[in-house]
């Protein structure tokens, strides 16, 4: 049977309360843990109004706290704009917390506009990116998963705090073969993002298959897929809810982060462009949209498709009631 994860934005209904939406956050963290769910990751987005998520590490603490089974972790922690050594101990506290439970996911990609970017590295060079396999390999000997730091290491000796018993579980995330071939040398699990690019993806999958070796962060490949999924009681509910998800996209790829959430009647109003249909239309390649019946085929598909037994699933929607159907109802599907 296929297995079902989640990863969650923490989007900011059509109100604007964000508040409310981390609170939502931690109930459909409960929930996807009563479930069954295999994991429950959180992502980190910066300068938009229409996601709360900026901090994974925090969240996951409260996340943690209102949950027993459940995996959770960060989809992801953007380790460019980060100290290696910081992101240890955060995770290695979270691990002390919930032993045995903890995903440390990292991501490159920016997380927001160059002024983020500029925001976060504060005193960091704007190519600090470039450094990642290198900041990989740090984190890696402060988890204590890699070689320790050569004593020619300007930081050799540094030890990160608290030991704990546990370490978190490594993986790369990314929407191309970067991160899949980062991940294929370091023994990292590996997770494509089809929510951000929904092509390419494949052929992503594939390297990390034929070119896997065992490294710091693991001795055997693990895999997943992470896809948009809006499912409803019915095909046309799921489809008004993904107009929602349309426009929002759209939105954002003009640089309008600073929007909430759109609701169903302002998609429905909006004065879309033929460019905008085009858009749309392509953007539509990272969503599995309808009733039950035609979203458990998809998803099967989808996951038969790129050879995998788990996805992780973000039902992105304007109505924080119908985002907790759609988990319920996923669950249900693939009991």
């Amino acid at each position: 049977m296929l297995k079902l994860g989640v990863l969650d934005q923490s989007p900011v209904g059509p109100d604007g309360n964000a508040a409310a939406a981390l609170a939502r956050t931690v109930e459909l963290a409960r929930l996807a843990d009563r479930l069954g769910y295999t994991r429950f990751w959180v992502s980190e987005h910066h300068n938009t109004r229409s996601l709360a998520g900026a901090s994974p590490e925090v969240l996951l603490s409260a996340v943690g706290a209102h949950t027993k089974r459940i995996r959770i972790g960060s989809g992801g922690v953007l380790l460019p704009h980060y100290s290696p050594y910081k992101v240890a101990e955060n995770f290695r506290v979270l691990e002390g917390l919930y032993p045995g439970r903890i995903d440390l996911g990292i991501g490159r990609a920016p997380g927001g506009m160059p002024l983020v970017s500029r925001a976060l590295r504060s005193g960091l060079p704007p190519g600090s990116d470039e450094r990642l396999p290198e900041s990989l390999l740090e984190l890696a000997a402060y988890l204590e998963m890699g070689k320790p730091l050569a004593p020619d290491h300007p930081l050799y000796g540094l030890e990160a705090t608290p030991r704990v018993d546990t370490a978190p579980d490594v993986w790369l995330l990314g929407s191309s073969c970067h991160s899949a071939a980062l991940a294929a040398r370091l023994g990292a699990g590996f997770s494509f993002a089809h929510f951000i690019n929904g092509g390419g993806g494949h052929d992503a999958v594939r390297y990390y298959r034929r070119h896997f070796r065992p490294g710091p962060f693991g001795t055997r490949p693990r895999l997943s897929v992470c896809v948009y999924v809006l499912c409803a009681d019915t095909d046309a509910l799921a489809e008004r809810e993904a107009r929602t998800n349309d426009l929002r996209l759209l939105l954002n790829e003009k640089g309008e982060f600073r929007r909430p959430y759109p609701t169903p009647e302002e998609a429905a109003v909006y004065p879309y462009t033929e460019g905008d249909r085009a858009r749309m239309a392509e953007n539509r390649k990272r969503m599995i949209v309808g009733g039950p019946d035609r979203v458990r085929r998809a998803l099967l598909a989808f996951a038969d498709s790129y050879g995998v037994d788990e996805v992780l699933v973000a039902c992105s929607m304007s109505d924080g009631r119908l985002r907790l159907r759609s988990y319920e109802w996923l669950a249900a599907l693939f009991r």
